[in-house]
Parts: structure tokens; sequence; C-alpha cells
């Protein structure tokens, strides 16, 4: 699948046009994402150094984008023949209707089947850290 993910507000807390503190678990989600083959763009305001700085810093924490505002790396645009909207699936973002779910809500959304448990914890974040426990093993 072809993710769309925002950077301020998702990744990390909005401090534009600083980098903000990373949002918990943002980029344990997103390597879990890419190691399950989704194809991850980075879908954000950001251009300019201040895009270099926010693809450094994910690049720096161990992830690399598919493409970066484009829907694909080789994507040349023109305002002439598209639109900026571009070619994803989902679109992971603090804005979304009922504003960002946090990133336990977004794995459990995307790969619901990881989350069958025979007995619940007692929150979502205790079923988050026992997959990332897993995921350590």
């Amino acid at each position: 699948m072809k993710i769309a993910v925002d950077f301020d507000g998702t990744i990390v807390e909005h401090k534009y046009p600083e980098i903000g503190k990373t949002i918990l678990f943002a980029f344990e989600a997103l390597k879990e994402l890419q190691k399950r083959k989704h194809k991850l763009i980075l879908w954000t305001y950001r251009s300019g150094a201040e895009l270099d700085a926010a693809v450094d810093f994910c690049k720096e924490n161990g992830v690399e984008f598919y493409a970066v505002n484009k829907s694909y790396p080789e994507e040349e645009f023109d305002s002439t023949k598209a639109s900026r909207k571009i070619d994803a699936e989902l679109f992971i973002d603090d804005r979304n209707l009922q504003g960002f779910p946090g990133w336990a809500n977004v794995l459990q959304i995307i790969h619901p089947e990881d989350f069958g448990m025979e007995s619940e914890p007692e929150t979502l974040m205790d079923k988050l850290r026992n997959f990332m426990d897993d995921l350590k093993r």
C-alpha cells in the first residue's frame, strides 16, 4: 500500500519551521510499515531547507521515504498537467477529520491482525508495547 505521511504534528510535534520532539512510537511504526513493504511518502507543507531538514531528520532516525512531496520518486510536478494531490491509498496526518489517532492506533488500523490477542491488555498502549517488544525479539 502507498501511504502518505505528514511530518509536523504527525511524526514530530508542531514546532515549524524547527523540528519538534518526536511523537511517541513514530519511527518504530514507520519502520514496521516499511518492513511490511508499504511505500511511504513524506507529504508535508515543508519545502526548501525546512524540507531538507525534515528528510535528514527522518534518515537519521532510520526512515527513508519512497518519495517526498510527490507520488513517485521520478515525478516532475507540472501544475499545468496535474494537481498537487498525490497518488496514495492512505494519508496519515494530524489534520484528519478526527485528528491524528496516534501511532498505536495507526498500526492497529492498518494491521488489525497483529492485535488479536486471547486476553486483551488493559489499554491500546499496552497492546503497542507488547507488539514492539515482540519486534525486538
